[in-house]
Formats: C-alpha cells, structure tokens, sequence
C-alpha cells in the first residue's frame, strides 16, 4: 500500500550536470506557463491517470503554477506538481514511456523541490508512493518514510 516520504529541503543535491546533460540531449524542464494548461493537463489525463490530471489541473491554479514540464523538440514528455492536493505535498510525477531511465523525473523532482525551498518550505512530503517506488526518491533526495503514513491524506479520496 503507498505511504508519504519526507524530504528535508535544505539538504536537496545540486541539480546543475543533470540538467545541463539534458539540455545537451535537447530536452528542457521549466516551469510551465498557465497558457501550457490545455496541453499538459490532458497529457497527464491520457499518458497516466485521471486523479493526477486533476492535480496537474489544480497546480497550474497557482500563480504562478505549481507545475514544471520537461520538453524535447518542443514536445511535452514530462512533468512534475506541488501543492497540488496539500501544501507542502510534491507529485504527481510522470515521464512518458519512451523518455523514462533519462534522469527526467530526477531532474523534474529537485527542480520542483528547490522551487519549494525558494518559496520558503523547510520540508516536504511526497505522497501515496508505491512501495517499488520508495527507492528512486531516497537515492535522488534521500527522502525518508513516514511512519503509519498509509494511507495518508488520500484515504479522503471519493471513489466511483
């Protein structure tokens, strides 16, 4: 069953070779602008799952949006949220199938966890992650499990 990770911002790694080794690769992340809203929504909808298109869809009614894309050839392959269902909360995350083990998703989180350390945030939590998933985030941030943290926030969820 997914639990809630926790990552001390102040102590988030240097996100600066991943990102230039992208750039190098033509493949960009930044924040999206609220204009991206009508592309990337529905790009999370049809590439993952409705619940974290409703996210997305709330991340971007932040100003400015909560959202950050990565994009080659000016194609949207990627993205990541905070302060989507709670402040303080990062995800979803998605890189579509055919980018995936590019360190995308890695340089898509510290991108959005810096972002929340600039915004003044000591700490965040990452939410409802896969048991299989637990690793990737403690080797890109060495977040840490929240004990009795399942099912967390998102038992409130209504269901069909």
């Amino acid at each position: 069953m997914p639990q809630d990770l926790l990552v001390r911002l102040y102590d988030l790694p240097s996100n600066i070779p991943e990102e230039q080794a992208l750039r190098a690769g033509g493949l960009d992340v930044r924040r999206a602008l609220p204009t991206d809203k009508h592309i990337v929504v529905p790009y999370v909808r049809d590439t993952f799952l409705d619940p974290w298109a409703s996210e997305c869809d709330g991340a971007f009614s932040r100003q400015p949006p909560c959202c950050f894309i990565a994009v080659h050839d000016k194609d949207l392959v990627g993205f990541a949220c905070y302060n989507a269902t709670c402040w303080g909360f990062f995800g979803p995350v998605g890189v579509g199938e055919g980018f995936r083990r590019r360190g995308i998703g890695t340089v898509l989180l510290r991108t959005c966890l810096a972002a929340m350390w600039n915004e003044g945030y000591a700490y965040a939590v990452i939410g409802w992650v896969a048991d299989e998933g637990v690793p990737f985030y403690q080797r890109a941030v060495g977040a840490t499990v929240i004990a009795d943290s399942r099912p967390g926030i998102y038992r409130r969820m209504v269901r069909r």
